[in-house]
C-alpha cells in the first residue's frame, strides 16, 4: 500500500468515527462558548471531537505532526502533518442546520499552506453521510463516483458560494466584494462551511467559491478535492489559498472570479 493510500484509509475511518461522535453530541444538546467575537462560537463537541481525532492519529502515526483548530500544534518528525477542523460549520451545527463537516487533510512540508503539499483530503458530512475524499494525483471521489468540476458556465454566470466573517468590522468590505462578484454570478450560495463549499465545487454543485479570512484547517482538505476534480485554486498571499483569499473554480470560470477580486491582497 502506498503512503497516500494508507493515509487516506486512516483519514476516512477517523473522519467517519469523529463525525458520528459529533452527531451523537448534537442529539444530546449543544454547549456553546464564544471565541474571538460574539458571533464566533465553539461547542464542547468541537473540542471533544478534535481530541478524539488527535488521539486516533497519534495512535496510528505517532511521528506525524498535528495542526488543528481547537488545540496546540505538534511538530512532525515524519514529514507528514495532519490539518484538522473537527466541526467545520459550527454555527450550522449549533442551530441544527444539516451543513457541517469533519475536515481532515494530510500534508507534506511545513504546517503552513504557503509551503505545504496536500497529499490526502477528506470532508465528511455526517448528516448526509457523504464522504468526499481525494489523494494527490489519485482523483477526487464521492463513493464510487469520480468528481469533476463544472466547467460549462453560460452567459448567465456561475453559481458562486462564499462566506462572511464573524467580525462586524469585516461585513462592509465583504458586501463590497460581493457587489463586484455579482455581475459574473448567476446566484450566490452562503452555506456556512468552507470545506463543504469546496467539496461542492469539486462535485460540480456550484461553479465557484471564494472567501477571505479562512484558516488553514478550513480549506486544507477541500482545496485538494477541487484540484483533483480538475479545478483551479488560488488566492492570497502569494497566489495560494490563505487568510487573504481563497478562490476555487473550474478552469473556464476561474479567471472571471479572480478578475472580479483582483484588487484583493
Amino acid at each position: 500500500m502506498t503512503l497516500a493510500a494508507d493515509l487516506l484509509d486512516i483519514a476516512t475511518r477517523i473522519a467517519r468515527e469523529a463525525g458520528d461522535l459529533a452527531a451523537r453530541r448534537r442529539r444530546e444538546g449543544v454547549e456553546i462558548a464564544t471565541k474571538s467575537v460574539a458571533a464566533d462560537i465553539v461547542t464542547a463537541a468541537d473540542r471533544e471531537v478534535e481530541a478524539f481525532i488527535r488521539a486516533e492519529l497519534e495512535r496510528e502515526r505517532p511521528e506525524d505532526g498535528f495542526f488543528g483548530e481547537e488545540s496546540d500544534a505538534h511538530e512532525s518528525s515524519s514529514g507528514v502533518t495532519w490539518v484538522v477542523d473537527p466541526i467545520d460549520g459550527t454555527v450550522n451545527y449549533a442551530y441544527g442546520i444539516p451543513a457541517w463537516a469533519v475536515s481532515i487533510a494530510a500534508v507534506e512540508g511545513s504546517a503552513d499552506p504557503a509551503e505545504w503539499t496536500a497529499i490526502v483530503g477528506v470532508v465528511y458530512n455526517p448528516v448526509s453521510g457523504e464522504m468526499f475524499r481525494a489523494t494527490r494525483d489519485g482523483g477526487a471521489w464521492l463513493g464510487e463516483e469520480r468528481l469533476a468540476v463544472n466547467d460549462q458556465v453560460g452567459p448567465a454566470g456561475g453559481l458562486v458560494a462564499t462566506g462572511f466573517g464573524y467580525d462586524p468590522a469585516t461585513h462592509a468590505p465583504t458586501l463590497e466584494r460581493l457587489a463586484r462578484v455579482m455581475p459574473v454570478a448567476r446566484d450566490i450560495r452562503r452555506i456556512g462551511a468552507a470545506s463543504l463549499d469546496l467539496a461542492s465545487v469539486a462535485a460540480g454543485r456550484v461553479d465557484a467559491y471564494y472567501e477571505k479570512g479562512t484558516n488553514p484547517w478550513d480549506h486544507a482538505a477541500g482545496v485538494l478535492l477541487v484540484e483533483e476534480a480538475g479545478g483551479m485554486v488560488g488566492g492570497s498571499p502569494g497566489g495560494r489559498p490563505g487568510k487573504g483569499m481563497v478562490i476555487a473554480a473550474g478552469p473556464g470560470f476561474y479567471g472571471r472570479i479572480a478578475d472580479a477580486l483582483e484588487t484583493e491582497e
